[in-house]
């Protein structure tokens, strides 16, 4: 299975770190970059080369938002699903991010089993796609 290559915005190293760990370890997810900030994100996402399938995106970041990351993302037409890691995700700011451009919104206190998940079905899906042939890879 080739693994899925994750894009990671979040300015917590501690957080970060964890969590490259955890999706490397037991998901089919490799991280091929991470940014702290909103503008280093965007700078990545937009290098022609730089692909990615999943960009995992907290909202309060070093300087700058994950709002504006998913809101430019969408509108430069980056390919990947974003998916948003948050510890505020009450039903506004999910339905915010939905708007701006997120397949999906998870609360990093109460919802971290559920993003894991998620991301290890991203991996079964892209196995099943590319063995029918129709992945434009």
């Amino acid at each position: 299975m080739q693994p899925v290559r994750t894009y990671i915005v979040e300015d917590s190293p501690i957080i970060r770190e964890n969590l490259i760990a955890t999706l490397e370890e037991i998901t089919p997810v490799q991280v091929v970059g991470f940014a702290e900030d909103e503008e280093s994100a965007l700078h990545w996402l937009t290098q022609p080369g730089h692909v990615c399938e999943l960009i995992v995106i907290d909202i309060f970041l070093r300087t700058g938002s994950g709002l504006r990351v998913l809101a430019r993302t969408r509108a430069a037409g980056i390919r990947g699903e974003r998916v948003v890691l948050t510890n505020y995700a009450s039903q506004s700011l999910r339905r915010l991010c939905h708007r701006l451009g997120a397949g999906r919104v998870f609360d990093k206190s109460s919802e971290v089993d559920e993003f894991i998940s998620y991301c290890a079905r991203i991996g079964e899906d892209r196995a099943r796609l590319l063995v029918a042939g129709t992945h434009d890879d």
